[in-house]
């Protein structure tokens, strides 16, 4: 079964590795790729990895015409007003936006400063976010594709909070070093190659509106546990490196940690439980991520005094399960697809 998909939204790093990864599926018919900017001109002048794989030019957003599955790579608060349209174009809307992420409208009112023009709707999104929603996905009409830095931090926190053995009145402080991809396409003063170069920079060390992801998703039994979210900007393209610092309730061993994470993840396709005692790989790191649609789960376990502390590190390509590939992800959940299809590329090394 060929399906067609189109793209609203087409010509930014997200937009670009979108279409990357959907002219390679086997099962999937590119239609249309929207910039308005961009209208007329071959995808590949802006995506030039993309020559000789398609010769699609960029269409008008007013062009669009019905398809089987609609992704919008839409900047935040563009996507909410014009959801109606959306769904008369698309029989399925992915959208990578965060307009639909959030279930509680008062949330957008507190992390984005911004009244959510379709409330009603808000219920109706799915979180598409396979390892916590997989059966909702099934059967979504509308899936929200989670940020990535809350994918990275929620994936490697979900396992604790799901069994239980947070202490919910300590904070998570979660530390989480991105890369330049991650603002986007276009340029400022920040990207400006003399001001990036070398940076380790803080980006968002308070504040930062992923933070409402994560307290929404590691909410249990209606209480979600205290998240400090800090992001911080690091020489690379690609990747997300979340770093998080847990006291449990009760005294755990290594031993209780490795049973807590295989029962969650121990047959998920795309995340990984990367724990070594030796070698220089023996934590998750992003870059050998780079491409593929994997989160490497890693933690230590610290005893001082008597006081234990969880360290979880979670790493991810914040373009493929932050975003773009974790969108064709829940695509293939959608339509009964295998759920790795497209997928498989296992990343580089060296790189």
């Amino acid at each position: 079964m060929t399906i067609e998909v189109s793209i609203l939204g087409g010509s930014g790093y997200t937009g670009g590795e979108l279409l990357r990864l959907l002219l390679g599926h086997p099962e999937v018919r590119v239609k249309q790729v929207t910039s308005r900017s961009r209208a007329g001109k071959f995808v590949h002048t802006v995506h030039p990895n993309l020559r000789k794989r398609t010769q699609l030019k960029f269409v008008s957003p007013d062009e669009l015409e019905r398809v089987d599955v609609l992704f919008a790579c839409l900047p935040h608060g563009e996507t909410a007003p014009q959801v109606d349209r959306l769904l008369e174009l698309g029989s399925i809307v992915i959208d990578l936006s965060a307009d639909f992420r959030l279930r509680d409208p008062a949330a957008y009112e507190t992390w984005y400063r911004w009244t959510h023009p379709r409330p009603d709707l808000l219920a109706q999104a799915v979180y598409g976010l396979p390892e916590l929603h997989r059966e909702e996905i099934r059967a979504a009409r509308y899936i929200a594709s989670p940020g990535c830095n809350s994918t990275a931090a929620i994936l490697g926190l979900a396992p604790l909070a799901r069994a239980g053995v947070i202490d919910l009145d300590m904070p998570i402080v979660i530390e989480a070093k991105v890369g330049s991809s991650g603002a986007g396409g276009e340029a400022g003063p920040a990207s400006h190659h003399p001001e990036r170069s070398g940076v380790i920079r803080p980006f968002k060390p308070s504040g930062h509106r992923h933070t409402a992801e994560v307290l929404q998703e590691l909410a249990v039994c209606g209480r979600a546990p205290q998240i400090g979210l800090s992001v911080t900007s690091v020489e690379a393209v690609r990747g997300i490196l979340a770093t998080a610092h847990v006291f449990p309730n009760r005294e755990l061993t290594d031993k209780d940690l490795w049973q807590i994470y295989r029962a969650m993840y121990g047959q998920e396709p795309f995340v990984r439980i990367v724990k070594e005692v030796t070698g220089i790989h023996r934590y998750p790191e992003p870059k050998i991520l780079t491409g593929s649609n994997y989160c490497d789960v890693g933690w230590e376990l610290e005893d001082l005094n008597g006081r234990q502390r969880i360290v979880v590190m979670s790493a991810i390509d914040n373009l493929m399960k932050g975003a773009a590939g974790q969108a064709v992800q829940a695509m293939n959940i959608r339509l009964g697809f295998p759920e790795t299809l497209g997928l498989e590329f296992p990343g580089l090394h060296p790189l």
